[in-house]
């Protein structure tokens, strides 16, 4: 099967649930009709979608976007599809974490790299709806003296890290406020071979990451527990980036709005980010 075919197969499938309810659903973006505007979109007639370099599972299997498997790529394609583009519309670029959220013009329409959703960001950028909600969790070794911990008091004294400019390091700085500081890595794979090399004790990811490290990467993983956001909220908010006041922020959140709304937001999380399981949360 040619990869034309498997991207229409694949939009076509995601969106199946939702393409009665949607035309119908509360705020949802009116289907066929936004793709043949030139206005706003980066390049006319198209969906120019940004995500990283690499891209990671479970949000992107084999670091390929295209092929629309992993969480984020499946959404993307959906996102596409409730705007009215087709598959053979969606063009995929990469970028930096931190080059997508600084103030400026963008290539891309949106950036889909599990950006947290915050008020300093949004001085720099646009979000769309969140698309999903998570948390961070602490994920260490067998060995290492993080493995007993029960509490957050427990981490404080230990070297633990995350890669720079994420949620996951700054819930490491506001929460833990370990006795050492947050040790800072530019990507989560360098911090996971710090952890197996023992350089730091833990380090601290997003939920469905925590859950593949711990249980593929790891011979020995442990997820110690998911830490509670500073605000007493339960969960991270994850949106689209779009650059500062994009003339499509509106289309992009009114197409995630229907797609929560009729329930495929749901069906992908629970097919690629499902089985997860709880991972205590500590106090």
């Amino acid at each position: 099967m040619s990869r034309r075919s498997r991207l229409l197969g694949l939009a076509a499938g995601v969106a199946l649930t939702g393409l009665t309810l949607a035309g119908c659903a509360a705020g949802a973006a009116p289907s066929g009709d936004d793709s043949g505007s030139d206005e706003g979109w980066v390049t006319p007639g198209k969906f120019t979608v940004a995500t990283g370099e690499p891209a990671y599972y479970p949000w992107v299997i084999d670091d390929d976007p295209e092929s629309g498997e992993g969480f984020e790529a499946a959404v993307a394609y959906a996102v596409a599809d409730q705007l009215g583009f087709d598959a053979d519309d969606v063009v995929w670029v990469r970028t930096g974490f931190d080059e997508a959220i600084a103030p400026g013009p963008k290539d891309f329409d949106v950036n889909l790299q599990q950006f947290s959703i915050t008020d300093e960001r949004k001085q720099s950028v646009d979000f769309s709806s969140p698309y999903y909600e998570t948390t961070q969790v602490v994920v260490t070794t067998a060995s290492s003296p993080a493995a007993d911990a029960a509490s957050i008091a427990d981490l404080k004294d230990l070297v633990i890290g995350a890669q720079t400019g994420t949620t996951s390091y700054t819930a490491i700085e506001s929460v833990i406020q370990p006795t050492q500081g947050a040790q800072a890595f530019n990507t989560n794979d360098d911090a996971k071979l710090a952890l197996e090399n023992g350089q730091v004790d833990a380090i601290v990811v997003d939920l469905p990451t925590a859950f593949y490290i711990s249980g593929a990467e790891l011979t020995d993983g442990v997820l110690v527990g998911q830490l509670p956001n500073p605000d007493g909220a339960t969960g991270d908010q994850l949106g689209f980036v779009l650059a500062k006041d994009s003339p499509v922020t509106g289309k992009v959140s009114a197409a995630v709005d229907a797609l929560r709304e009729n329930g495929t937001l749901d069906e992908l999380a629970e097919q690629w980010l499902g089985g997860e399981g709880q991972a205590p949360l500590l106090k």
